[in-house]
């Protein structure tokens, strides 16, 4: 697909994702391409540095890693006798190992065991959950992949049949049932990627263009599937919530 769309002569591609944007570069050196929804453009070799990225990729970052610690201590807001978590993670999600890392670096300093969940293919997914429930893991901590939304709903299946309550980055997972998402506003990063496309059609070249990191947050939380896993949210985390989903 991508091929085709250099043969077609683009002035520039706007990609949302990180796998995609890796594609994208390995196919073209010389098309503008703008990242609107990329976890860690610096750690995945996407550009050189955030301020000056050099090459023909710019856009946003989701500052992923930096939202781990909050995360992790929103599994533990909801459920302060949380002591066992598991990560699910894709191993051939150029990010993952990277967040995996990052995740076990900063769990013990919430009282939390962190267990591994790799997965490659929905098949996975039950002998995962499985196993990390014989581990007596209390909560899951699932790494935003391609794959895991495109079978959202047989993920999300599984956690509940376990009474598993999940976390996630984006709002498009509590919004199909499960517990809660911290994560940046990606209607506002797709909106300022289009300034990026308009500064390049003016002229501007990729490589000068600083990437950006999020400015605007949301946390969602379904309060229906806090009640099915017997979860009582505090008072003081819904005030902050952006968003209850009854």
């Amino acid at each position: 697909m991508v091929a085709d769309l250099i043969q077609s002569r683009v002035d520039v591609i706007v990609q949302d994702s990180t796998v995609g944007t890796e594609i994208t570069k390995r196919v073209t050196s010389t098309v503008p391409i703008v990242m609107a929804l990329v976890l860690d453009p610096v750690g995945s070799g996407l550009v050189r540095a955030l301020a000056s990225p050099g090459g023909n990729v710019t856009g946003l970052s989701m500052m992923a890693t930096e939202l781990y610690p909050k995360r992790l201590q929103l599994l533990k807001d909801v459920n302060p006798q949380l002591t066992r978590a598991a990560v699910l993670w894709n191993p051939d999600h150029p990010f993952h190992v990277k967040a995996v890392e990052s995740l076990k670096t900063i769990a013990p300093s919430l009282s939390i065991e962190l267990s591994s969940a790799a997965v490659r293919t929905p098949e996975q997914f039950a002998p995962a959950i499985s196993r990390v429930i014989q581990e007596k893991v209390q909560a899951l901590y699932v790494v935003e992949d391609p794959i895991f939304f495109a079978h959202q709903r047989t993920l999300l299946e599984l956690a509940s049949a376990s009474r598993l309550p999940t976390i996630h980055e984006l709002r498009r997972w509590p919004e199909a049932n499960a517990l809660m998402s911290y994560g940046p506003d990606l209607h506002d990063l797709f909106r300022r990627a289009a300034v990026y496309v308009d500064r390049i059609f003016k002229g501007a070249k990729p490589g000068d263009l600083p990437v950006e990191q999020p400015i605007k947050f949301e946390l969602v939380i379904n309060l229906k599937t806090a009640k099915a896993l017997g979860l009582e949210i505090p008072p003081t985390l819904l005030a902050l919530t952006d968003e209850v989903i009854e």
